[in-house]
């Protein structure tokens, strides 16, 4: 019983020692992280404010907000740990060992996220832009530090990985883009009258945009026709129906005004020999 007495009075004299000689500096550590996470809020949202002026994406805005407050409370860890005398030399040489195997380890992943750091900064294109990439099209939907998607016509999506851009040609249609339709006409048909018709449709249509003015006229002389280009602009989520109402409004405007639209023609001649 005297030697339980014994070792349970140690405990608490060796607690009380710890206590002592630790306690403060516990409580100096637990102060600096408060003000850690304090000064870490009050970075973000200095540098929320700034990213608003950029005029970046709000997802990109919050992941560089969560970032920065993360940084900052990590750099007030390090100052907690060096204030209970914990030794960090050794705890840093470890992780960067661990970090550079990890590191290759996730080649693929860290190109991705520097690329979308790129896409981000340099800003080729934003939310609502329509591109062309990597044999791929379609309307901007979501651009994060991994991979931008795109939003095709038949309501698919194509997530393509930042690497795959970062790089490559890209065609950045904007907001809008233009119509490209042909019309053949009859050789013998009065070519003003046939434009006036089709200036007249692209005016009345609702999906045309009029501002770019839309751009029509002869685009070539056919074997058959005389071949008449008729490019408007429109917005990217009218492009297809766009199309399709334009080319229908020609179609029947033609037939009423009797514009013949000829079909090809081919010459066959039969050559044959005497028995």
């Amino acid at each position: 019983m005297d030697k339980s007495l014994q070792s349970l009075d140690q405990v608490k004299a060796s607690v009380l020692d710890m206590a002592i000689r630790f306690g403060p500096k516990l409580m100096v550590a637990i102060v600096i992280l408060v003000a850690g996470y304090m000064v870490g809020r009050w970075v973000g949202r200095l540098i929320e404010g700034l990213l608003v002026r950029l005029k970046l994406e709000s997802q990109v805005r919050d992941l560089l907000v969560r970032v920065a407050r993360v940084l900052v409370l990590g750099l007030f860890a390090i100052m907690a740990l060096q204030n209970l005398g914990i030794e960090l030399l050794p705890l840093i040489a470890g992780l960067g060992v661990a970090g550079a195997g990890v590191a290759l380890a996730m080649q693929g992943i860290i190109g991705n996220v520097a690329a979308g750091l790129t896409i981000i900064f340099t800003r080729p294109f934003h939310v609502g832009d329509y591109i062309s990439i990597s044999r791929e099209e379609g309307e901007v939907l979501d651009i994060s530090l991994f991979s931008t998607t795109l939003g095709h016509t038949d309501r698919s999506k194509v997530v393509i990985p930042n690497r795959k851009i970062v790089g490559e040609i890209l065609h950045n249609y904007g907001r809008i883009r233009q119509l490209n339709i042909e019309v053949g006409i009859a050789y013998g048909t009065d070519v003003n009258v046939a434009l006036q018709l089709i200036e007249k449709i692209l005016r009345a249509s609702s999906r045309v945009l009029q501002d770019p003015v839309p751009v029509f006229g002869v685009a070539r002389l056919a074997e058959s026709s005389v071949t008449i280009s008729v490019t408007p602009w429109v917005t990217v989520s009218d492009y297809v129906v766009a199309v399709s109402e334009v080319n229908k409004a020609i179609l029947e405007t033609f037939r009423e005004q009797n514009i013949t639209m000829p079909l090809p023609q081919r010459e066959v001649r039969m050559l044959g020999s005497d028995a």
